[in-house]
């Protein structure tokens, strides 16, 4: 494809690793992935990695790995992955380009899969200049 399906940010990638630091020697990395759900119809997963899947797409990362499930590659290109810490909560959250609508809570979003000729055009664009 020639590009990471997904940008993970300095704040998420520390907790990654936190998380796996913490989750004993079996533990590698998490799994991203989307699941049907929640009243707009997809939320966002993640997942402890002990047995990485050859089919996942590997994001690495200064000593950290996110896997992205195949299923959800699609709908999470060009997404930036981050970790915030707020008053009231603390998670990971995602920027993403393919997001459509979100529920009032922020836990379910509507994703449409990534048109891959805009991609390729910005491609082009950003290569030109």
């Amino acid at each position: 494809m020639g590009f990471a399906v997904m940008t993970v940010t300095e704040a998420a990638a520390s907790r990654v690793k936190a998380i796996v630091e913490n989750s004993g020697p079996d533990a590698k990395g998490v799994r991203v992935g989307i699941k049907k759900g929640g009243c707009a119809g997809m939320e966002y997963t993640i997942d402890l990695v002990t047995v990485p899947d050859a089919k996942d797409d590997l994001i690495e990362f200064d000593g950290g790995k996110v896997w992205i499930q195949p299923s959800a590659v699609l709908y999470l290109l060009g997404t930036q992955m981050d970790f915030e810490v707020t008053k009231m909560r603390s998670g990971f959250i995602f920027s993403n380009p393919n997001q459509t609508s979100a529920c009032g809570c922020g836990e379910s979003v509507e994703l449409k899969p990534a048109d891959l000729a805009v991609l390729a055009k910005q491609r082009e664009e950003a290569a030109s200049v």
